[in-house]
């Protein structure tokens, strides 16, 4: 729903050296403030899990041998494998429990994309003035507990399209503020010039629950109902805020804005978009990954329709088709950042446009029957494995650019920015599978992604980025007195 890696709720997000590290010195996680600490029973299962994954050894200076970075993997875990049940749970229960039409598919995304285009710029000003983990638990547990009463209006006979909308907006409003605070966690946690490194680890977690979590999924649905089996992501999302309240970053209270509280926000939100429109870097980015979005949205408004309508395909069916989304997170994580490393993280975030729109130009083509069903998982297979490059490459790039004093500003302005252009994709995508077929609308987005790489390949800013940049110090606000300043523990 929203600018992070699809699979990751609110953020996004294997050994060998990152691609800052490759013109750098080493980094040794020991040597990070938070880098040691006892391993707790519960994390010693999940870095079993981590060795499970793909990672048979974890070196000395490994990232999840720091224990803030650590209990933050974990709870990204968790979140991961609830996020499984509500990926299918929700668009199932408005396209087959309620019959829901492709137009109203796209509506229904629409009001999950609105809150960023209208709380964006003011979330991104309110939060760069408050601590940003406490806003982060917050949000898990507030989206719990909006989850909850799908399955409550479900039993007292409310549950309509409407209930779906105000759900949509209103989870969509706690993403924009949240998502944004678990993006400048990650910061707070991790050394700039691993946060490649970093991201490609969260998104190696999430994998663990795509490929296990799909399959158990539909057979939830199968077993409880589409509503019902939301209360189970209600439930690991409590218990993800839980272990993210124990993450320990020592981050200082923001100092007060001077002046006239009105005055001061408007100045900072200003700031926030003179220093994003100023920044060439950002503004491609934004640009690229934001026509990217519109192409996304087109296509995941019908790809459910399509698997359900087209395809004749069941709930369990779709959730073991699903499990080919975990199999490309996995691939793509494991090899994503040593592509990165040897391309750079602009032509490497290229390559991802190209493998999404391959996967939903050919899913367009797919036959009815066993071979469109085979085409389905491949779609989400490509889908997978293209977003991981794309949103490694894309958030590492956007925060290692950025003074900290200016993360909050930036995260918000660059979501809003980036989903500008994903709800008319999503109304568009919607349209088009209502009035043209489903198949259209998959091919549109196929060829506008495919298009998207081409063109931004002719872009010498992303074709010759082979290193991550670094911040410019000097486009700050003063640094050193910044609110936020002290909130990040030095590199």
């Amino acid at each position: 729903m929203t600018d992070k890696h699809p699979t990751d709720r609110l953020t996004l997000e294997t050994p060998t050296a990152s691609v800052a590290q490759t013109n750098r010195p080493e980094i040794d996680a020991s040597a990070h403030p938070c880098a040691q600490g006892p391993l707790w029973p519960r994390e010693r299962l999940l870095l079993s899990w981590a060795r499970l994954m793909g990672w048979t050894t974890l070196a000395e200076g490994d990232l999840l041998r720091n224990p803030a970075y650590r209990r933050l993997w974990t709870s990204i875990l968790t979140s991961a494998f609830g996020a499984q049940i509500t990926m299918l749970a929700l668009p199932l229960t408005a396209a087959v429990l309620l019959q829901a039409s492709p137009t109203q598919m796209g509506l229904l995304t629409a009001m999950e994309i609105a809150p960023f285009v209208l709380f964006s710029l003011p979330g991104g000003v309110w939060l760069d003035r408050v601590r940003k983990l406490p806003v982060y638990v917050v949000g898990e547990t507030m989206i719990g507990l909006i989850l909850a009463s799908v399955p409550l209006a479900w039993w007292m006979g409310w549950l309509a399209m409407p209930w779906m909308y105000t759900v949509g907006f209103v989870v969509g409003s706690i993403h924009t503020v949240a998502g944004s605070a678990a993006q400048i966690v990650l910061t707070q946690v991790v050394p700039r010039e691993r946060l490649v490194e970093a991201h490609a680890k969260n998104a190696m977690a999430n994998s663990g629950a795509e490929v296990a979590g799909p399959g158990l999924a539909g057979a939830l649905i199968k077993l409880v109902g589409a509503p019902a089996a939301l209360l189970v992501d209600a439930a690991l999302l409590i218990a993800s805020a839980w272990i993210l309240r124990g993450v320990p970053i020592q981050e200082d209270p923001p100092k007060p804005a001077q002046g006239s509280t009105a005055q001061a926000f408007w100045n900072d939100l200003m700031e926030g978009l003179r220093f994003v429109g100023g920044h060439p870097l950002l503004v491609t980015l934004a640009l690229t990954v934001g026509l990217w979005q519109m192409a996304h949205y087109a296509a995941v408004v019908v790809q459910i329709l399509f698997a359900t309508r087209v395809l004749d395909m069941g709930e369990q069916s779709i959730g073991l088709s699903y499990i080919a989304l975990g199999v490309g997170t996995v691939i793509a994580s494991i090899v994503g950042r040593r592509i990165s490393a040897r391309i750079g993280p602009g032509p490497c975030m290229l390559l991802g446009f190209a493998i999404t729109g391959a996967g939903w130009l050919t899913l367009a083509l797919a036959p009815e029957g066993p071979l469109g069903v085979a085409l389905f998982a491949a779609m989400l297979m490509s889908f997978s494995a293209g977003a991981i490059f794309i949103f490694i490459n894309f958030l590492a790039l956007r925060q290692a650019v950025t003074p900290a004093p200016l993360l909050g500003r930036m995260t918000s302005t660059m979501r809003w920015l980036t989903l500008l252009a994903a709800g008319p994709g999503a109304l568009l995508g919607g349209w088009m599978g209502e009035h043209l077929s489903l198949r259209w609308a998959l091919a549109f987005a196929g060829a506008s992604s495919l298009l998207l790489a081409l063109l931004a390949w002719r872009v010498p800013r992303l074709r010759q980025l082979r290193t991550l940049p670094t911040p410019d110090e000097s486009q700050a606000r003063a640094p050193a007195d910044a609110p936020g300043a002290a909130g990040r523990p030095a590199d």
